[in-house]
């Protein structure tokens, strides 16, 4: 059963998703790289790219999903050499 629902694109589809809708419920680009591998293993399965077999898809899902958690994290995360400086004391009144 798990096999057969791996190998329709639009499954991978509807994870991503759902997993995009659970990063707008639970902000922090944590599940956003996973939404983003999982629409991309829908797209490669979708056109026939994706190899058969559970392993194979999970294994592409765990690459495009780390691929797009590293391109979020150089595009959105903190700069090199950004530093916060505090002008005020949350206690100074």
């Amino acid at each position: 059963m798990w096999h057969d629902l791996m190998s329709v694109w639009w499954v991978w589809i509807v994870l991503g998703f759902a997993l995009g809708v659970l990063e707008v419920l639970a902000p922090g680009y944590i599940f956003l790289g996973f939404a983003i591998g999982a629409v991309v293993t829908g797209a490669l399965v979708g056109i026939g790219l994706a190899p058969a077999g559970v392993a194979a898809l999970l294994f592409i899902f765990a690459v495009a999903s780390l691929l797009a958690w590293l391109g979020l994290r150089r595009t959105m995360g903190v700069r090199k050499g950004q530093v916060k400086i505090w002008d005020k004391d949350i206690n100074d009144g």
